[in-house]
């Protein structure tokens, strides 16, 4: 499929609308909001991909990013001579899935900045995520573009959402254990289950154990009834209408101890299998932050 080339038309910052979190998603918003550089020039063509045609541009990459509810990437370029820094914005349904596109891909390798929900990079690279966008960066410059980058980048991420945090969920997760920069959220097939969707996660280490402390959003109490429902009928247990503790014996997974709180679903999961100690503490702790 030949890939499409748009120009697009600068228009007045002032023009846009008070709420960015709503507006900062059209190509055309994007092109405005970015960040003259010294030295270097914004190239004229902008290109756009959605879903139908997001292979062209990155291939094997496209499925997940579809995943997580992929609508729009547009992807922009600064020049400089033979140097160029390009630009891709990802726009997603959500800032959820936003957060899940960008967790997808982090790396411990980079380090992490100060820019938009969060960000991380390195000499050549920065990913952030702000808004309903996940933006990702690279230079081409034989010298470090660090600084470069953080500058249009944090730019970029201040337009788009200057209140760009984690998931409201991701704050309910206990300090204590965390490992730092390990939330996530994941929009379905949690630990191999289509059932489990929309789910924030965060990595633990405490007691000797590594484990995973994770929270399933059902939006609705009804909608968490209908995960519940499913995941029992999966173990073959019966109903737990009674009570808001209890475990299910996942096959696959091990015993997973869980607790209801509103329209969440708390749950600890250790990957190979094990019981997770003082799990209901776990459980506890992370239900009266979701209060």
């Amino acid at each position: 499929m030949q890939m499409k080339y748009f120009k697009q038309t600068l228009i007045g910052v002032a023009a846009l609308t008070a709420t960015p979190i709503l507006t900062a998603q059209t190509p055309e918003q994007l092109r405005a909001w970015m960040t003259p550089l010294p030295g270097w020039t914004l190239a004229d063509e902008t290109e756009v991909f959605n879903p139908d045609n997001l292979f062209d541009r990155i291939n094997g990459a496209a499925p997940l990013f579809i995943e997580n509810n992929f609508v729009e990437m547009t992807a922009l370029e600064y020049r400089k001579g033979d140097d160029y820094i390009t630009l891709q914005a990802y726009r997603h349904a959500t800032p959820q899935d936003a957060f899940g596109m960008y967790a997808s891909e982090r790396s411990d390798e980079l380090q992490h900045f100060d820019i938009g929900g969060e960000a991380q990079g390195d000499a050549k690279s920065l990913f952030f995520f702000a808004g309903s966008v996940y933006v990702k960066m690279w230079s081409s410059t034989a010298s470090d573009a660090q600084e470069i980058l953080r500058t249009a980048g944090k730019a970029l991420a201040e337009n788009i959402d200057a209140r760009a945090a984690y998931p409201p969920v991701v704050k309910a997760f206990p300090e204590k254990g965390k490992r730092p920069h390990s939330e996530a959220y994941i929009t379905k097939g949690y630990i191999g289950h289509e059932f489990l969707q929309s789910v924030y996660v965060a990595k633990y280490e405490a007691d000797g154990q590594a484990f995973q402390l994770f929270v399933i959003d059902g939006q609705t109490h009804d909608g968490i009834r209908r995960i519940i429902d499913s995941y029992l009928k999966f173990s073959g247990q019966p109903d737990v209408n009674n009570t808001s503790s209890f475990v299910i014996n996942d096959r696959y997974n091990g015993n997973i101890p869980f607790r209801l709180q509103r329209q969440y679903l708390i749950g600890v999961y250790s990957e190979n299998g094990d019981t997770v100690k003082n799990a209901a503490d776990w459980l506890n702790e992370t239900a009266k932050r979701l209060e």
